[in-house]
């Protein structure tokens, strides 16, 4: 089936000191676009130095993402040789699969720049900071319409006067350089003062801080900036749970939904139970709702498995069609002379065991205990 072979940092990347170089983007290479669940969770061992932010940033993880996995675990301090998951497995988003995608509540950027001249789909990945509550960023589709290097901030009037209110007034035109929040390099979207940029504080990279434009970490903003051109598709989207199967095993991937959308989602499974029967359909997959429904009310930005194909489903797909009945004819004896033909041995059976093993196989390779706690896998 679908193989989503992904090109993963090395260990010895991952275990680098405080002082190392930001890692670069996530990259997947996609086989076959019918299943939609890439990538693994991985786990390193925090050295003295460490904040839970700076093995976030080596990692192309934002804040959001490492607390969710790692809630016990302190951001400044987590100590030596603590065990840090490192949620790097996902679903991809529910939308068209080209140019770039904005997840808001997930606070992920999914870019999809088509086939290359190997004829081979990829996508990368990278955290987000994005609008708190008030400069929420609109749900549209539209493009990048500027590409702009060491950009100047004209901070709008309301922005302006916020900082006012605070005891901290902003010029009208804020020049490229350190206390510029646009950081080195901007994209500007077909929405009026609406961008994806970089920034001067990188630590915001996974929270609600922005006035409803989209950071990225320096280095990831550069990466972006260059493969990206001028009328490149984008698509905001809000989609705190996602679904995705990967070899007949179906995937929940729960995050917290955004405050000013509590009214929708709070107390309500209804959104996922619809998300959960538009993926299956008219196919046979057995459900635990039990896990379902702790899943997301106990988001942890993970897919988690929660259903599998019905052997029934697999046994059917395998077997092959019976023979249609020849029609009455004409009794015809056999040749003396002809060789007798030996039937082959009896295949009873196999093709039950071999679908049952298979699935077995596929189940247990799926649910992963150490990626998620325990009772996710009752």
């Amino acid at each position: 089936m679908f193989q989503l072979a992904r090109h993963i940092r090395t260990l010895s990347l991952l275990l680098l000191p405080v002082f190392c170089s930001p890692a670069m983007a996530a990259k997947y290479t996609l086989q076959n676009r019918q299943d939609s669940v890439i990538g693994e969770v991985l786990t390193v061992q925090t050295q003295m130095r460490d904040t839970l932010l700076d093995i976030a940033r080596r990692n192309g993880l934002g804040y959001h993402d490492i607390k969710l996995l790692n809630p016990d675990l302190d951001t400044w301090l987590p100590g030596e040789d603590k065990e840090v998951k490192l949620p790097l497995k996902f679903i991809l988003p529910k939308a068209e699969r080209r140019g770039i995608v904005l997840n808001i509540p997930e606070m992920r950027l999914y870019f999809f720049p088509g086939k290359d001249n190997r004829g081979v789909e990829e996508v990368f990945t990278y955290p987000l900071g994005v609008g708190r509550q008030g400069w929420s960023t609109p749900y549209v589709k539209t493009r990048i319409i500027e590409k702009k290097k060491n950009p100047k901030w004209y901070p709008p009037e309301s922005i302006r006067q916020e900082h006012e209110e605070a005891g901290d007034p902003l010029p009208k035109i804020v020049e490229p350089g350190p206390d510029n929040p646009l950081g080195d390099h901007a994209l500007r979207l077909g929405l009026p003062e609406y961008l994806i940029h970089g920034t001067n504080k990188p630590f915001g990279i996974g929270m609600r801080v922005s006035h409803g434009c989209i950071r990225l970490y320096p280095e990831d903003i550069a990466e972006l900036y260059d493969k990206v051109p001028l009328g490149t598709h984008v698509e905001i989207i809000n989609q705190p749970y996602k679904i995705g199967e990967l070899d007949g095993v179906l995937y929940l991937e729960a995050h917290p939904f955004l405050d000013e959308d509590a009214g929708h989602y709070d107390n309500n499974l209804t959104p996922v139970v619809k998300l959960i029967v538009e993926a299956t359909g008219e196919q046979n997959f057995e459900i635990d709702w039990d896990l379902v429904r702790d899943v997301a009310r106990n988001p942890a930005g993970v897919p988690v498995a929660i259903g599998i194909r019905k052997i029934e489903s697999v046994i059917a797909a395998a077997e092959p069609e019976a023979e249609a009945t020849p029609a009455p004819g004409p009794v015809v004896e056999p040749d003396a002379a002809a060789s007798p033909v030996e039937a082959p041995p009896a295949q009873t059976g196999s093709v039950i065991d071999e679908a049952i093993s298979s699935q077995q196989q596929k189940l247990k390779l799926r649910l992963d205990t150490s990626i998620t706690p325990l009772k996710y896998y009752r």
